[in-house]
């Protein structure tokens, strides 16, 4: 908005990313004299809804409008998020953040739950991303937070990742979110997400709780480590078997064991 109004206002400006360095969410209202006709309005309102246009279609912003306030929305971040994080760093995963919003305020809550442990986490602005999936790997190998991300962007991210042979598990609760869920090898939507998220997701975390991820994780260990076992236990008892009848064949005495025995 600020960019598209005359004037200086480039103390608003600091102000905002001063909060939003803060970890906050900050709107702008701006005040506008221009008479507005509320017949067209209701009609254009109307028409977007019919045609499904985005709200932003078609408007201009008056650039004689003036900054009247700022809104501040904070994010609670759970009490669980920080640990969480550090048990993936524990076990070699990755974690990054994607998010539509300002990537100063993501940023600034990455910093806050320690994404990257004693490192600062790098962000950057999703409207700088290179389009082709081969740089793009190569931007995110670099990068830990990304901010004002497209729901086509974040399917080209994990694209991106398996370019790089990486495997990837996607969360999300949003509509936006439901491409790169199903683009990833593992897709974790959350109890409140939209019905399409949680129809292409491998995982629905039914209290939503991102903490129960190791639990998961955990779970899956085990059942691999299970099937391990069994597929050690087949492949011994086979080996065995065949030399055994491999004597048996060449001594010609009788097979010492019956079918139970085996």
């Amino acid at each position: 908005i600020i960019s598209a109004l005359e004037g200086d206002y480039s103390s608003v400006l600091q102000q905002v990313n001063e909060y939003a360095n803060d970890g906050n969410r900050v709107l702008l209202v701006a005040r506008s004299t221009a008479p507005l006709s509320e017949g067209s309005c209701r009609q254009k309102r109307l028409r977007d809804a019919v045609e499904g246009a985005n709200v932003s279609d078609g408007r201009q912003l008056d650039v004689q409008a003036e900054p009247v306030a700022l809104v501040l929305c904070s994010e609670k971040i759970r009490e669980d998020a920080e640990r969480t994080l550090a048990w993936f760093r524990e076990q070699g995963v990755r974690c990054r953040v994607i998010s539509g919003d300002n990537p100063v305020t993501v940023g600034a809550i990455a910093r806050r739950v320690k994404l990257t442990g004693d490192h600062e986490p790098v962000a950057m602005d999703a409207r700088e991303l290179p389009e082709d999936v081969n740089e793009l790997a190569r931007v995110l190998e670099n990068v830990d937070v990304l901010g004002r991300v497209l729901p086509d962007q974040k399917k080209a991210i994990v694209q991106a990742l398996h370019t790089q042979n990486h495997v990837v598990a996607m969360t999300g609760d949003g509509v936006n979110d439901a491409l790169a869920i199903k683009e990833a090898d593992l897709g974790i939507a959350m109890g409140n997400a939209a019905p399409a998220t949680k129809a292409v997701a491998q995982v629905v975390l039914v209290d939503s709780k991102f903490s129960h991820l190791p639990d998961v994780v955990a779970r899956g260990r085990q059942v691999m480590a299970n099937m391990e076992r069994v597929a050690s236990l087949f492949l011994v008892k086979t080996v065995y078997s065949a030399l055994i009848s491999l004597g048996v064949v060449l001594t010609q005495i009788p097979y010492p064991y019956l079918p139970r025995h085996i």
